[in-house]
């Protein structure tokens, strides 16, 4: 019989061939003489109880470069919110305290409405107080004028062409009246009873305030009214585009932060009701409508700043790369309550290259 060829002979003879070529041409290999110095760079160190030094990784959430539109408050040192928060509620006392006439001109002014009754005991009692309500009258004739002028039932929106058209452009003039129209009417669900609001308050206190936000929570833009007392601007303040800083005094429940928190447009914080301050001009209101808190009713007061900052890691830098130490335009919150500053938005356009708010 013959014999059988082995299946390992060219296995084998492939690993006598390796051989021969690392004979031949062995590889050079360079192997270190000391031991690499440890590179600490980026870590958090800690002191243990027994003197000792333990180094490890910063937490996930504070890796990475922030994106445009992300909530810098989430990326910013804790030290550097506290002096936000500080810098930011002090100002607010300095806006509130600048306007406290204007609150008790307000205030007084809403007695002047002729819709309260008064129960009398001077010069006897009994005796009859009446206050005609001709200011009541005016403001309500004012409100009803403006609102058939600036909200028609066709829509507040009308377009014009500027320059040169053609039918393609007065078409495209059209399409964006309609939608536009459809948009604040039908889609914008508290457009109209918000701004029939205002036009009241506009005439009774002279002026009133719409601001119009992409609201996270019903992923559309919502139009609300601000009444002016909720609106703090410095005492040398000329209008809004300009002035240094401008501070709109939210109030909202518990379940309705909780939302944003979980929305990731607040950080997700632990923010508990204060006890809230005297507010004699809600009081005033309130005992005019007939309205009376009967119970507890938790209300959270946050304050949203549109301020400009100077802040350490999003400084503004010139060609170079070096910081200029020009404050730039954001949008702050702290929480009147606890100071914790719950969210840091840029207010100004990516590209924009003069960063204006």
């Amino acid at each position: 019989m013959a014999k059988q060829p082995s299946p390992y002979n060219n296995v084998e003879r492939e690993f006598t061939l390796v051989g021969q070529q690392l004979e031949s041409d062995p590889l050079e290999i360079e192997l270190p003489t000391t031991a690499p110095e440890p590179s600490f760079d980026g870590m958090e160190m800690s002191t243990m109880e027994d003197g000792s030094v333990e180094f490890a990784e910063p937490d996930a959430e504070n890796k990475g470069e922030a994106a445009f539109m992300d909530n810098l408050a989430e990326f910013i040192d804790e030290d550097e919110l506290t002096g936000i928060s500080s810098m930011i509620l002090e100002k607010v006392d300095e806006d509130k305290s600048s306007r406290n006439e204007w609150l008790n001109v307000y205030t007084k002014g809403l007695d002047l409405l002729g819709v309260k009754y008064e129960n009398r005991t001077e010069p006897f009692q009994g005796a009859t107080g009446v206050i005609h309500p001709m200011l009541n009258e005016a403001v309500s004739q004012f409100q009803s004028q403006a609102y058939k002028e600036l909200l028609p039932p066709s829509g507040p929106v009308r377009t014009q062409v500027l320059g040169d058209t053609s039918p393609e452009l007065e078409k495209q003039s059209e399409r964006i009246k309609t939608e536009m129209n459809y948009q604040l009417l039908h889609v914008m669900e508290e457009y109209d009873s918000e701004f029939d609001q205002m036009l009241y308050y506009l005439g009774l206190c002279g002026s009133a305030f719409k601001k119009v936000y992409p609201d996270p929570q019903l992923g559309r833009q919502v139009s609300k009214f601000v009444q002016a007392e909720d609106l703090l601007v410095p005492y040398n303040a000329t209008d809004l585009a300009s002035c240094e800083r401008v501070t709109h005094i939210i109030r909202m429940s518990e379940n309705e932060l909780r939302k944003l928190q979980v929305n990731g447009f607040y950080r997700d914080l632990e923010i508990s009701p204060g006890e809230g301050e005297y507010d004699e001009l809600k009081e005033a209101k309130e005992e005019l409508s007939g309205l009376e808190q009967s119970g507890s009713y938790e209300e959270l007061t946050l304050y949203e700043c549109h301020c400009y900052l100077d802040l350490e890691d999003f400084a503004d830098k010139d060609k170079e790369g070096e910081p200029t130490g020009i404050k730039l335009p954001y949008i702050v919150t702290v929480s009147s309550d606890s100071g914790e500053v719950l969210s840091v938005y840029r207010n100004y356009a990516e590209h924009d290259a003069f960063k204006r708010k």
